[in-house]
């Protein structure tokens, strides 16, 4: 499955290791991710080298082509948000992931579109359960 995941970059990386627990064992799973790159640590330095409409191109033709987009967000990015909507506009299902702990934008919990979906993990390592029982129900 081609799978767009969607995190924070710009807005905080305080989640940077669940972004890559994430992407990581989506890839063992054998899931396509255009954008795993953005887990990385050095993921600023080198979007700085694209122009703000390279990288707007370049990110919804990704949407455009996912079978799916999930996003991490615990850490607010108006990015993300941007994403979600475009795919949703696509009628792309999407999956919004959160620790527990965190306060979610009332845009994404109280949007009623069937496509979305928003579930909190408790723990780190729950995410990716949720993601997968996610997948499999898509």
């Amino acid at each position: 499955m081609n799978i767009y995941f969607a995190c924070s970059i710009t807005g905080g990386r305080e989640f940077e290791t669940i972004y890559q627990e994430i992407v990581a064992a989506l890839t063992l799973d054998g899931h396509e991710i255009p954008t795993s790159h953005l887990v990385q640590s050095d993921v600023q330095e080198n979007e700085r080298l694209l122009t703000p409409n390279e990288v707007y191109n370049r990110d919804v033709d990704w949407i455009r082509k996912c079978d799916v987009l999930i996003a991490e967000v615990s850490v607010p990015s108006h990015g993300v948000g941007y994403e979600i909507a475009i795919a949703l506009d696509l009628g792309k299902p999407v999956l919004c992931v959160h620790q527990a702990d965190r306060k979610v934008s009332k845009m994404i919990t109280g949007n009623p579109d069937s496509a979305l979906s928003v579930l909190s993990y408790p723990k780190p390592d729950e995410a990716v359960s949720l993601i997968r029982a996610f997948l499999q129900s898509t």
